[in-house]
């Protein structure tokens, strides 16, 4: 798109109501997860991005470091949600900050906001800027615990103002947030920047880390287990804290205490890496399945093993859900592999291949990545209840695959010389499904054994 096209966008975008910038910006990340038209949706929220953060489209643009919503939503980062997943406690939406900045700029707290650009125009190091950000937050955590307090008059139609009822939800503790931010900044630099086990002496550590009376209260404290659960390499180990503090895995009881929030940052987090394996199954990718399944594995695994669930409670239930929607995936994926795998090596009378027929690279690279995804799922089979079909299915593709190369291999000794160039395909492709199930040795011994047959058939034909 031309400079002046983008301009015309841009203005155009500017120009849009709070509410309805939103909701574009919320459609368009909806299609852009879906692989809709994925140029037009990045080139539009780029476009609406640079306007929340008040930048200019030319060569004086500001660098992100001066971008005075930014600055001003900082403390929030490690907070953000960035898909249409359902939130939880200790999240919040990326899509509700537009209209929340551009409600503080125009009403909310007007005067704090051109103080803050102010001095930021004036600003030539961090000092200077990170104290008027600090100002601002302040201000505008008044503002947004003003108009969010139960005490507000009228509080409905003041509310609707800032934006759609997902931006109100989150209006609240965003406001908390920024106010607490310094001890979410304590909180932050007394804990390792990863936590390899959540052990006796780590969970010590951060109980004590925690005894913060601003991130004690209802509303602060899942924002503050949240930004411990990111330092875990296993972020499910977080209900380990709620035990503790407990002093039981009996879920009546951890529910009872404040931290039982805990458990439910962990099972929702499973959802969401669960939701995200379904959705790259259904889109065929499978760059990062093997380190979802170990996520649900052995958070599945860990909550089964360490607190006492009742199949029949609310934790019960959800966890029987993550199970369930994982295996069900799976299943259903795993189940189409063996056909997929038998259309390309199908050995066919010579007279029912066409000539000039070719099989479809991609399609055998597709197939190989749905043989080492059943690979994968053999070693997490038990714990996501796949164990009888993916253990099933593996010895299958074994067995056929192995059969199918060595017959395939033969059929190029002799045969129509028209269709050798076909045979020659179906060996490649059954050699790289070798290679994934047997390993490259194996893969290599077809290969040379292809070879000699190919060779064995020219020296006999120049022979005779």
């Amino acid at each position: 798109m031309s400079q002046k096209s983008t301009e015309r966008l841009r203005d155009y975008l500017a120009q849009l109501p709070p509410q309805s910038q939103a909701l574009l910006m919320r459609e368009l990340e909806r299609a852009v997860e879906r692989g809709d038209d994925v140029a037009v949706a990045n080139l539009v929220l780029e476009q609406l991005r640079k306007i929340v953060r008040g930048a200019e489209e030319d060569e004086q643009i500001q660098p992100r470091s001066d971008d005075p919503a930014r600055l001003l939503f900082r403390p929030l980062e490690p907070f953000l949600a960035e898909t249409n997943f359902p939130t939880r406690p200790g999240q919040l939406r990326r899509a509700s900050l537009l209209p929340i900045w551009q409600w503080l700029a125009r009403e909310g707290a007007p005067e704090a906001a051109r103080a803050f650009e102010a001095a930021l125009a004036a600003a030539t190091e961090s000092g200077p800027m990170e104290t008027a950000a600090r100002k601002f937050q302040l201000a505008a955590a008044d503002a947004i615990l003003k108009i969010a307090g139960p005490s507000q008059d009228d509080r409905q139609r003041a509310l609707s103002r800032v934006g759609p009822p997902n931006v109100v939800e989150d209006l609240l503790p965003i406001g908390l947030v920024l106010q607490a931010r310094e001890a979410l900044e304590t909180l932050g630099s007394r804990l390792p920047s990863q936590i390899r086990v959540f052990a006796d002496s780590q969970i010590a550590s951060a109980t004590e880390a925690l005894k913060l009376p601003s991130l004690q209260t209802p509303q602060m404290l899942p924002f503050a287990l949240s930004l411990i659960a990111q330092r875990l390499a296993a972020p499910w180990q977080i209900v380990r804290l709620a035990i503790k503090m407990a002093a039981s895995d009996d879920e009546l009881r951890v529910a009872a205490t404040p931290y039982g929030i805990a458990v439910t940052i962990a099972l929702h987090d499973l959802s969401f890496v669960a939701a995200c394996l379904r959705t790259d199954i259904r889109r065929g990718h499978f760059d990062y399945v093997g380190e979802q399944l170990k996520t649900l594995h052995d958070g599945v695994r860990g909550l089964r093993t360490e607190l006492d669930l009742r199949n029949d409670s609310t934790w019960g239930r959800q966890l029987t859900s993550v199970r369930a929607d994982t295996s069900n995936a799976l299943q259903s994926e795993i189940d189409s592999v063996p056909g997929r795998v038998r259309r390309i090596l199908r050995q066919r009378a010579d007279k029912d291949i066409m000539a000039g027929a070719k099989i479809d690279q991609s399609e055998v690279e597709d197939a190989a990545a749905l043989i080492d995804f059943v690979a994968v799922c053999r070693t997490y089979a038990s714990e996501l209840a796949i164990n009888e079909v993916t253990l099933r299915t593996f010895s299958d593709l074994q067995h056929y695959v192995e059969q199918s190369t060595e017959g395939l291999v033969q059929s190029l000794r002799g045969g129509d010389a028209r269709v050798r160039a076909f045979r020659q395909q179906q060996v490649k492709a059954a050699i790289r499904f070798c290679e994934v199930l047997f390993g490259h040795d194996y893969a290599s011994l077809m290969n040379r054994a292809a070879e000699n047959a190919v060779t064995g058939e020219r020296k006999s034909s120049r022979a005779g």
